[in-house]
Order: C-alpha cells, then sequence, then structure tokens
C-alpha cells in the first residue's frame, strides 16, 4: 500500500518568499525619487521648457518678450514689450506667472562677457534725476524684465538655477540648471551633471 504525500509549501517555504518580496518592496521604495526631486525636476523642466518655447515664438511671431525675476518673493513672469512699453502677459495658457513652493528656491544671474565687463565707456546711471519722477513712473509702468527674448533672435545670457530650500554646499549635486547662452543655445543640467563653464 502506498502512502499519499500532500502537495503543498511549508511554512517555512511561505515565511521566505514574504521575506524576499518585503525585501524587494523595501529596494523599490528606496530607489525611488524624492518629492522634493521631483518637484524640483519638474519646475526645472517647465521653465526650461517655457524659455525655448517664447524664444520660438518671438521669431515665428516677430514679437519681443522679457522674463522678470523676482528672487525676494522667489517667482518670476513673462512679459511681451508694447507700444506703452513692457507689460506682462495676459490671457496666455503657458505664459503665466509662477510663484515657486515653499520648498524650492531659485537664483538668477545674468552672464555673458557684455555683463560682466568692468571697463564700460559710460557709468551705468542716466542723465537726469530719476528719483524725482519715480513716484509718477511707479504708478504708470510694471518694472522691466532683467532677460529679453528678441524677435532678432538674441536672448539676454544669464543662469537660473533651482535648488531645494536652504540647501548649501556644493550646489550642483542639489540643483538643476538652466543656462541660456549668448547664441541663444538653452540648456538644461540635471543634479551631478557635468557643467561646462561659460
Amino acid at each position: 500500500m502506498k502512502i499519499k504525500r500532500e502537495v503543498g509549501f511549508t511554512l517555512i517555504e511561505i515565511m521566505l518568499v514574504l521575506v524576499l518580496l518585503s525585501l524587494s518592496a523595501m529596494a523599490v521604495i528606496m530607489s525611488l525619487p524624492d518629492n522634493q526631486d521631483d518637484q524640483l525636476e519638474e519646475e526645472a523642466s517647465r521653465f526650461y521648457q517655457l524659455v525655448q518655447l517664447l524664444n520660438e515664438d518671438a521669431l515665428l511671431n516677430g514679437m519681443d518678450y522679457g522674463i522678470y525675476f523676482n528672487q525676494e518673493r522667489q517667482e518670476y513672469r513673462f512679459m511681451q514689450l508694447m507700444v506703452d512699453g513692457w507689460q506682462p502677459i495676459e490671457k496666455s495658457r503657458f505664459f503665466t506667472e509662477v510663484k515657486l513652493e515653499e520648498s524650492l528656491e531659485f537664483d538668477m544671474t545674468l552672464g555673458g562677457s557684455a555683463w560682466a565687463d568692468d571697463e564700460r565707456l559710460f557709468e551705468p546711471g542716466s542723465l537726469f534725476d530719476e528719483e524725482m519722477f519715480a513716484d509718477v513712473e511707479k504708478g504708470k509702468k510694471p518694472t522691466p524684465p532683467q532677460v529679453m527674448v528678441l524677435s532678432s533672435g538674441e536672448v539676454t545670457p544669464f543662469s537660473f538655477r533651482l535648488s531645494p530650500q536652504g540647501a548649501r554646499g556644493n550646489l550642483d549635486d542639489k540643483s538643476w540648471l538652466i543656462r541660456v547662452e549668448e547664441s541663444g543655445v538653452i540648456k538644461l543640467f540635471a543634479p551631478g551633471e557635468e557643467r561646462d563653464e561659460e
């Protein structure tokens, strides 16, 4: 007479499978990027694409645009040169005013040799007393943009660094960088990616 052997898994085999599943789940969770890293990448990618789109729009439609950065309030807005001066772009799906989340911060610096030249022929300033008309001018016109994207294809060279709030040390490993060169080339650098010097 043959003894029938029951088919099934032992308790040790089931526990071993559960341990392996939990370890693999932990590995997957640990490899997922941090929520803040996702925000950084999303904001950097959005700004990079908007600058490219603004540049293309300026060339195709013959319009002059600008970007005004307010580093104190951590926001930027897109502007258009109208007959009565620089005005914020209104009624646009893409070029809206952007305020960063509190967990992120940006730093914008103008670049290029023309902006770094200390041996200018003239001192910056005006021939008349601007302070006399400051109150009148403030009521009329918005602050002009620091960066200009012109219909001629020229773009003010600048760097836009996006990093976590209060980040210290080597920011190249923590921040995204968008660099616009004098030639109009727009580059996006991820954290840790080698960044060629201007």
